[in-house]
């Protein structure tokens, strides 16, 4: 059986985008388009400089629901350069305004975001941000792409670091997606109309026209048994084995207005989420931070391990029991500690410190994240 606690870092797969740097004016206009005129200038004409990144905010001082699609956070069509991904709470954090527009903003102002956006718990929040942080942002500027690689997070990072941002296959995003297709058949990050279709497929069917935890449970195991018979490279453990359970659980939690209490997700605002980027008409974040509820519900309907297709064939899956799952949490941060590693094995300077600080902001949340006590890694020693 799996704990809560352990279960409660498998939502990571949605959320970030951030509001500002500032948690005393969360709704002031002036304020956020000052902030955004600023965070552009400082990616243009303002150029880079290394940043050294401040410990992440902590939770802000109200937590209960709100209205979050107000007059401060209209929301905006896409501009050229603007950059989306493959989380859709993301998109709609940026399309509103919760961070620059053009999907690009610290590790700390995404923990803002998703926090004001969505009510993200805030420990729950700093987990999964500088998860992806470490893994695909820029950190000597401090900056992270919300889609795909891009100048406005500053100079190339010594390789195999990419900075590519979330679009990047097989680090934080993953097969086996509910609305967005795996990365073998070319492109992983752009809404699909035949995988939302399904969505919605299955949301009649087991849900009576709403998607809940049901239709999660029923959703998730498809998603597993169509990547397995179509994709030779399907790779579904470790990190993606967490975000993609969390993916399923996530638009119960986050997308359903806050004022009502039964947990199910009807199909325009759905659409509105995965398609365009949108809160729904007088949208409500949940009453009260929220992680994980509902993630045990859904791996218990159909228990999968974690493993892959092999040999580069499809329908040959095996399960790696080297892999990180709900009873082995520690596994998980050892395994982001080696790739973080594989991609900057030979760090110096401002790179070395920032990579140090950012994976203790990482383990700071951990516990609370894991709900286990791991022993704290240094790769690369210690300020």
């Amino acid at each position: 059986m799996i704990s809560k606690a352990f279960v409660v870092l498998t939502t990571l797969l949605f959320s970030f985008n951030a509001l500002s740097t500032s948690l005393a004016f969360p709704n002031d206009p002036e304020f956020l388009k000052r902030q955004e005129l600023e965070d552009i200038s400082s990616r243009t004409g303002g150029g880079f400089g290394a940043v050294n990144p401040p410990p992440p905010p902590g939770p802000p001082r109200f937590t209960g629901t709100k209205l979050v699609h107000d007059r401060a956070h209209p929301w905006k069509p896409l501009r050229t350069g603007d950059e989306r991904g493959p989380c859709p709470g993301m998109n709609t954090l940026a399309s509103h305004g919760y961070i620059s527009r053009d999907g690009v903003a610290s590790p700390s102002q995404m923990v803002t975001a998703v926090q004001e956006g969505f009510n993200m718990e805030n420990q729950f929040a700093i987990f999964v941000t500088y998860l992806a942080h470490l893994m695909n942002g820029n950190l000597v500027t401090d900056l992270l792409s919300i889609g795909g690689k891009t100048r406005k997070t500053g100079p190339n990072p010594p390789p195999p670091a990419h900075a590519g941002g979330f679009n990047v296959h097989g680090t934080f995003e993953g097969d086996g997606g509910m609305t967005r297709a795996d990365a073998f058949f070319g492109d992983n990050h752009s809404f699909n109309e035949t995988l939302f279709q399904k969505f919605v497929d299955f949301s009649n069917k087991y849900g009576d026209g709403y998607y809940n935890l049901t239709v999660a449970g029923e959703l998730r195991f498809q998603r597993l048994q169509d990547s397995i018979a179509t994709n030779p490279q399907f790779s579904f453990k470790n990190v993606r084995y967490f975000t993609g359970y969390g993916e399923s659980a996530f638009p119960i939690n986050f997308f359903v207005d806050g004022r009502k209490t039964d947990r199910k997700l009807d199909m325009s605002s759905a659409k509105s989420f995965f398609k365009d980027m949108r809160f729904p008409p007088d949208f409500h974040r949940p009453p009260k931070p929220t992680s994980n509820e509902g993630i045990a519900e859904i791996f218990a309907m159909h228990p999968f391990l974690p493993g892959g297709n092999v040999d580069g064939k499809v329908n040959n899956f095996m399960v790696d029991p080297t892999s990180a799952d709900f009873t082995k949490p520690c596994v998980l941060y050892e395994d982001i500690v080696k790739t973080v590693q594989g991609l900057y094995p030979n760090p110096t300077g401002v790179l070395k410190r920032n990579l140090i600080k950012n994976l203790g902001f990482l383990y700071s949340s951990l516990s609370a994240a894991l709900g286990a006590q791991c022993d704290q890694l240094f790769p690369y020693g210690r300020l």
